[in-house]
């Protein structure tokens, strides 16, 4: 709980961060102004650059403060992703991985993550996007990057929920007086592929979104900040997750107990820290829905794209 209440505390501070740098920052407006001091020599007519801004400057400024709201909501997602690669290849050691004399590796579990962006991809183009054709206007390209976003934050909830669920059956089944965790838990390793399945969903709707949102949102000259902000996201969700496990180690292990995520996970709680997971991706889901519907998409000269402003606001 405390470690909730902290998340919360600190996901509203970023939120007011974000509501103050997503405004329409319109003090950036002054750059722009010409003045009596912005002249080195008034005769002449011309101005310091370092004192005065083109329009131009400005507005790309503007569009740059107002991509970060939206990009703080990502990072979150980028915890969820990581945990593939850490904790629930570790989930994935302590569960019967063999089938006759076949030992499977708990990191080979991945696979099902490429499947599952392989077959939504399919799904994706082939199914949900004609669909979504079938219920909009005849002028609409189907669901909007910010819509794709928001829905890969609602499935990865839902691969943090079945990890826990998986997690909770896994020390049901599991030999606790075992000193260590590998294969000593009857459960077969086969029922954590709805959670790879989920979180390889997620991807095709979070990443390709938001890739496309960044470039399709930052101005020609800053095209290359656009794609970073999502590379950005990916590197500091590794940081927070680090940060999460370390304070939910540093409270869990008060009082001799032995944590959440011990070197024996059969004596931890792994389930409450997935659990836990989904519960912040749900608040950041929340934070999310406001930022969209509050941003409006720029449409910039030169560029053959048709925007709509009604579709801006749908999530």
């Amino acid at each position: 709980m405390w470690t909730l209440g902290f998340w919360l505390s600190t996901g509203s501070a970023c939120m007011g961060l974000a509501l103050f740098l997503g405004g329409t920052v319109r003090f950036l407006d002054k750059a722009a102004f010409i003045t009596s001091r912005d002249f080195k020599d008034p005769k002449q007519g011309t101005h310091n650059p370092w004192t005065l801004c083109p329009v131009s400057q400005v507005e790309e400024v503007k569009c740059i403060l107002r991509l970060l709201p939206i990009w703080l909501c990502t990072i979150i997602y980028s915890v969820v992703f990581t945990q593939m690669a850490s904790l629930f290849v570790e989930q994935g050691a302590a569960m019967k991985s063999t089938i006759s004399s076949f030992q499977i590796p708990a990191s080979s579990m991945s696979s099902f993550d490429i499947l599952s962006v392989a077959l939504f991809i399919f799904l994706y183009r082939r199914v949900i996007s004609p669909i979504v054709l079938m219920f909009k206007k005849k002028d609409s390209k189907g669901l909007t990057e910010l819509q794709r976003m928001g829905i890969g934050l609602i499935i990865a909830i839902l691969s943090m929920v079945s990890a826990g669920i998986v997690e909770c059956y896994r020390l049901k089944y599991a030999n606790k007086e075992c000193t260590h965790c590998d294969a000593s838990s009857s459960l077969s390793i086969f029922w954590q592929v709805p959670q790879y399945a989920f979180v390889g969903a997620s991807e095709v709707f979070m990443y390709v979104g938001q890739l496309e949102f960044f470039n399709a949102q930052a101005p020609d000259a800053l095209k290359s900040f656009g794609s970073a902000l999502c590379m950005t996201s990916i590197s500091l969700g590794n940081y927070v997750s680090s940060f999460i496990v370390t304070i939910v180690m540093k409270i869990s292990t008060e009082d001799d107990m032995p944590g959440w995520i011990p070197g024996n996970l059969n004596r931890g709680h792994l389930d409450r820290f997935f659990f836990l997971l989904a519960g912040l991706t749900a608040v950041d889901l929340a934070v999310y829905v406001v930022f969209a519907k509050w941003y409006k998409s720029i449409k910039f000269e030169g560029k053959n794209v048709e925007e709509n402003d009604t579709d801006d606001y749908e999530v």
